[in-house]
């Protein structure tokens, strides 16, 4: 049996349509049976909030008010928050099934991992994003703004748990999709975008006022966990796994 497991074997499409679905709407049902804790959610994000004020890495404000100053720039930072998560994240998943089978299963494996383990810092850790600090100190871009096709606000925001904020998933997918690019794509291009991405998607979370910084170290360190886990139930790393894999017969 774990001999079978640990042996690459190329992807079936239909196969793997039915475990991504089944691992996001697993996903999705649990995060959003979390009950929500708003008194516990508000103080854990008071604590949060002290602690980077402590570290000095508490830039959310000041880049909130910032982006938010500019139209243009606030509409586009929206949709790059609304849209990209799951348009990047489907394409490089698409990218390696279809250029890299023999690395797309342990790849994949890496992501459910992730996803599957922030459950556990939602029900452990409810967390208010800074837009909902009864202070008022933060806006909303998204809603202020009424972006298309936002969980986070207006009509949708019941259908999404508004205190699932630790981890951030944003940050963790993002850096999923960023190691990908820069271990197997062969551009430079494709490998700085790899680095640029992840970058990029911090600065929205924060920006929007959906995270702190440390939701999204919390989103990194729970990948890294997704990538420990991987190497523990196929026997090595991601990066060992070789581009191709011969037919199942």
């Amino acid at each position: 049996m774990v001999r079978r497991i640990r042996t690459p074997r190329r992807p079936v499409l239909v196969v793997e349509l039915g475990i991504l679905a089944a691992v996001y709407g697993v996903y999705t049902v649990i995060r959003n049976s979390v009950p929500d804790d708003q008194a516990r959610a508000v103080a854990n994000s008071v604590r949060i909030w002290t602690t980077e004020q402590d570290l000095r890495i508490d830039f959310e404000l000041w880049l909130n008010h910032t982006v938010h100053a500019v139209e243009w720039l606030t509409v586009s930072i929206n949709y790059f928050y609304v849209s990209l998560h799951f348009v990047v994240t489907g394409g490089v998943l698409i990218w390696l099934f279809l250029r890299h089978p023999g690395r797309y299963r342990a790849a994949r494996t890496v992501l459910a991992f992730t996803t599957g383990l922030a459950l556990f810092g939602y029900y452990l850790y409810p967390l208010a994003p800074p837009r909902l600090l009864p202070s008022g100190l933060f806006y909303d871009t998204v809603a202020l703004h009424d972006t298309v096709g936002a969980l986070t606000s207006g009509d949708l925001q019941n259908l999404s748990n508004q205190y699932a904020a630790m981890p951030s998933m944003h940050a963790g997918w993002s850096m999923w999709c960023g190691l990908a690019l820069i271990m197997f794509a062969r551009s430079r291009w494709v490998r700085l975008l790899g680095v640029l991405y992840p970058l990029a998607t911090v600065v929205v979370i924060t920006a929007t006022g959906n995270h702190y910084v440390l939701d999204a170290v919390g989103g990194w360190l729970t990948l890294a966990a997704g990538f420990g886990l991987q190497r523990l139930l196929h026997g090595r790393s991601l990066h060992a796994f070789t581009q191709h894999v011969p037919a199942v017969p």
